[in-house]
């Protein structure tokens, strides 16, 4: 049986989280200390040494701030496509191309005069760096990217100018980090997938873009792009034992994705993310995928 009360109050770093969202964090911590308990015979993360690439300088109300963009051949590349097809992909729907990337905690540094400043690492994969020092449409989206990711991982604001460094690879030392040693399964990239027998209708509600992946066993994760939208109202969100709906009365968006698991609809809760522009939705699982 589908429940279309699922819908919680926008989640707003400025504002108080009401009941209803705190309980939906309160279902991701459970789930998050799941997985610990049932994984703890097998690593979920590894450690990787990044390499130098390039540093970029930039600011924030707390003072300097210098971006260490780094490589890795461990993190894995984003999808292949020419530069054509990525504008093309962007100009359609800029959430729908994603560099995987590790961020890395501040660490108090000081500058070429000796003055106090925060440095970040930031590493993609090495193959996928090497492509983009022949690109400078490449090289700024990441840069724009990790900014982005950044600012919403700490809370940070950063001054949007930026430059590069010259004859300068990275500021201070470049840690460590930790990275998922499997990557996490996708079920499936896009909600309502349209085949040759079926052509994309050329007017009617957008199809947003859906990510979604396994958490734990036991626990469906999705993020929904709403880059049209500033807030949940309107939105209707349905879940079944293995179907998600979402609509609107806005009529911009409209959802209907298969999902080949078994979802407990009486558990699952949604929550708007203002700042991302996404609608992020948590579904329990009757019984774990083999």
């Amino acid at each position: 049986m589908a429940d279309s009360k699922l819908l919680v109050p926008e989640l707003n770093e400025a504002e108080t989280m009401g009941a209803e969202t705190a309980r939906f964090q309160e279902l991701l911590l459970q789930a998050s200390k799941e997985i610990q308990q049932a994984q703890t015979s097998r690593p979920e993360s590894t450690q990787i040494q990044p390499q130098p690439g390039f540093c970029i300088k930039t600011n924030s109300s707390q003072g300097k701030v210098f971006i260490n963009i780094c490589h890795s051949p461990s993190i894995p590349p984003p999808a292949d496509m020419t530069e054509d097809e990525l504008l093309q992909m962007l100009e359609e729907d800029q959430a729908a191309f994603r560099i995987p990337m590790s961020l890395g905690e501040a660490h108090a540094e000081l500058d070429a005069k000796g003055q106090g400043c925060t440095a970040y690492d930031v590493a993609v994969n090495s193959d996928f760096y090497r492509r983009m020092q022949n690109s400078d449409f490449l090289r700024e989206l990441v840069i724009t990217i990790a900014r982005e990711g950044l600012e919403d991982k700490y809370s940070l604001q950063l001054n949007p100018e930026w430059r590069i460094l010259k004859n300068r690879p990275f500021l201070g030392s470049i840690s460590q980090q930790n990275i998922r040693s499997k990557q996490r399964p996708r079920i499936q990239e896009l909600g309502n997938l349209y085949t040759a027998d079926s052509p994309r209708p050329e007017e009617g509600p957008e199809k947003p873009h859906l990510n979604i992946w396994l958490e734990a066993p036991d626990l469906l994760l999705a993020e929904i792009d709403l880059p049209k939208l500033d807030g949940a109202q309107g939105l209707s969100l349905e879940i079944g034992e293995n179907h998600l709906v979402m609509g609107g009365s806005q009529q911009l968006y409209r959802l209907d994705a298969y999902i080949p698991l078994r979802i407990k609809s009486d558990e699952s809760r949604a929550a708007f993310h203002r700042k991302r522009r996404q609608l992020m939705v948590a579904m329990p699982l009757l019984s774990a995928p083999s």
